[in-house]
């Protein structure tokens, strides 16, 4: 059986599982995956059929390499990094808050673990990067390349050129806010990013008024 094949048979082995989301983000009244919520049922699905899940950062992409135990032929998924940096909040923390976004996203685009659409619905909740990318080669990581360029306060690292880069800063945003401790971080947040979001408001406009709703519930919340 082949890695395809194998991962195929742990897609419908997953189905028959009731997942529950647990994830519930209370300013824009919608619920979500936590990695909790799938991740067990998936590694003993994973070592029932014969394969196994490995997770790896660089400063361009995050990895999922699933390989199979019997014949080590691999897939990999891949998804652009998104940073975010907050004054106030410990560097470490908002790496780790990127890194466990990233984990999430890879796990449901390998195992198709489907949330409705975000920008469709109108809202912006997170989901799968739709730039997540299949291949067969795994790229080794070394120490250098993993540590993380830390940006300016408030700001976010979002390349002009990224691939995806809508939802690059639909998910970067709602990382920052998820980190506001005060109105100011909020406001930090839009001031030191006005570029960005000019041009969201230029190419997307309604995504805009989304984004800057999730700003205005946020601040508010913290009257």
């Amino acid at each position: 059986m082949s890695v395809h094949k194998k991962l195929m048979e742990a897609r419908i082995k997953l189905n028959s599982h009731a997942l529950k989301k647990s994830g519930h983000n209370k300013f824009s009244g919608y619920h979500y995956f936590e990695l909790g919520d799938f991740l067990p049922h998936i590694q003993g699905i994973f070592h029932e059929v014969g394969l196994c899940g490995v997770v790896s950062f660089n400063t361009d992409y995050a990895e999922l390499s699933i390989v199979d135990t019997e014949d080590g032929t691999q897939i990999t998924i891949s998804s652009p990094m998104a940073s975010a940096e907050l004054k106030g909040a410990h560097p470490i923390q908002q790496l780790g808050a990127v890194q466990t976004y990233q984990r999430r996203y890879l796990w449901m685009t390998a195992l198709e673990i489907v949330e409705h659409d975000a920008i469709d619905a109108g809202t912006v909740e997170p989901k799968t990067p739709a730039a997540a990318r299949v291949s067969e080669k795994v790229t080794p990581v070394s120490a250098k390349q993993a540590q993380q360029v830390e940006p300016s306060p408030g700001s976010l690292n979002i390349p002009a050129d990224t691939k995806n880069w809508l939802q690059a800063v639909v998910d970067a945003t709602g990382i920052a806010l998820d980190l506001c401790k005060t109105a100011d971080d909020v406001m930090s947040i839009f001031k030191n990013n006005r570029s960005i979001y000019d041009r969201l408001k230029s190419e997307q406009p309604d995504i805009y008024e989304n984004v800057m709703s999730l700003f205005k519930t946020m601040k508010e919340s913290f009257k």
